[in-house]
């Protein structure tokens, strides 16, 4: 049977340039659909059991490192990371191989040759826990990021959106509409999931089916019946906040 692999990056052009590589440098690899973010990566992981899975560390949703910790299967972990060689020592390759950014023809092939030859050989992923927290060490900030830029489709077009000029994400059956003020775009994911990317300082959770970004609230009005409704700065809807909510805007 083939091995297959997946390659999870954000950054969609060097995911497809590394997937590109691979098949060319390792005949008989089978690679999954690329993912563009740590969630899409662990339910393809879950779902699909990749003997290799490629991860760039950082990336929206989950971490490359916080992604490798929950990995249940038997899949053999390689990190693909921006950052200089002296960080990079952090890694055991004995436990877990890297590339460095931009990845170099002799490294790639060396990576695969060590890869090739643990399946070969039927050999089990090692614990990563230890080796996990080593590179968390090494790479400041490396487990924190979050989301700042979101590709929404808007008709046929697919937007790249920066987080910070939404102003606010609604719950649509299984999409999730992005509201800036050009307008309104969909992105096939939960907004209970997508919520787990953002900044929760700058984006509240208002109502079962609404997140709003705060920098774009202009005031409050509560009505006669106590409920409160959310004011946009240069127009837009009022938001309703619902009663579960609520708290969070007495002093306002």
């Amino acid at each position: 049977m083939s091995p297959r692999a997946l390659v999870a990056d954000d950054e969609a052009h060097l995911a497809e340039n590394l997937r590109g590589r691979l098949l060319a440098a390792w005949p008989g690899l089978e690679i999954l659909p690329l993912a563009a973010n740590g969630l899409e990566a662990l339910r393809a992981i879950d779902e699909e059991r990749p003997e290799v899975a490629f991860l760039d560390i950082r990336m929206p949703g989950l971490t490359g490192l916080e992604l490798a910790a929950r990995i249940e299967s038997r899949t053999h972990v390689v990190f693909v990371t921006a950052f200089d060689q002296y960080a990079a020592q952090a890694f055991d390759r004995e436990a877990v191989d890297y590339l460095l950014k931009p990845v170099a023809d002799e490294r790639l092939a060396r990576c695969i040759e060590r890869l090739r030859r643990k399946l070969d050989e039927a050999q089990q992923p090692p614990a990563l826990k230890e080796v996990l927290a080593r590179i968390a060490r090494a790479i400041p900030g490396a487990g924190t990021q979050r989301l700042r830029w979101i590709r929404a489709l808007k008709g046929e077009v697919v937007q790249q959106i920066a987080v910070d000029d939404v102003l606010y994400f609604q719950a649509s059956d299984k999409y999730t509409c992005v509201m800036t003020r050009d307008g309104e775009s969909l992105i096939r994911m939960p907004l209970a999931e997508l919520a787990q990317q953002l900044d929760g300082e700058v984006f509240w959770q208002v109502h079962r089916s609404t997140v709003v970004n705060m920098n774009a609230v202009a005031a409050t009005r509560r009505d006669l019946g106590g409920r409160v409704f959310l004011k946009l700065r240069d127009g837009g809807p009022e938001l309703p906040v619902s009663r579960a909510y609520a708290h969070l805007f007495r002093q306002m």
